[in-house]
């Protein structure tokens, strides 16, 4: 395994298997109305860092930050390729966002996540890399479907 991990626009061509298989995730087991994920248009906005791994050149896995104020920002579609699950990328890509935060100066990391079953590897993940459960955060509302969680950064 080459991998990389680098800032990158996410209108890039070759980034179209990352997005589609994120959206057919997002949408399997969630409410259309409980969907928060960002569409490649806008996660090229200012005030979002966007991210690619790839392995060899080719690209495994995304994840993203937005600004929410000078202080905090919410991690957005962090997505590893299902056939590289279990090799510790989600883990390196979370790691690489957490770094990349606290350099842009960030203090907090927050971020929602589905509260189905398909997401408890997620969830866990964030819990072991020391995220806490927390209230809806910046335009979000209490909702079944959500959980949401943040991590002060050192």
């Amino acid at each position: 395994m080459q991998i990389t991990i680098a800032e990158e626009h996410p209108l890039t061509p070759d980034l179209s298997l990352l997005f589609d298989r994120h959206a057919v995730d997002m949408r399997a087991d969630t409410p259309p109305e409980s969907i928060h994920m960002m569409d490649k248009a806008a996660l090229a906005a200012p005030g979002i860092w966007f991210f690619v791994m790839r392995d060899g050149g080719e690209p495994v896995s995304m994840g993203a930050f937005k600004r929410i104020d000078a202080a905090h920002a919410e991690i957005k579609s962090m997505h590893v390729l299902a056939e590289r699950r279990g090799q510790g990328l989600s883990r390196r890509m979370l790691d690489h966002l957490l770094s990349a935060a606290r350099a842009a100066g960030f203090r907090r990391l927050s971020l929602e996540t589905g509260a189905q079953g398909m997401f408890l590897p997620a969830r866990a993940l964030y819990l072991k890399a020391g995220f806490e459960n927390c209230p809806p955060f910046e335009g979000y509302a209490l909702d079944p479907n959500s959980v949401f969680m943040t991590k002060r950064l050192a």
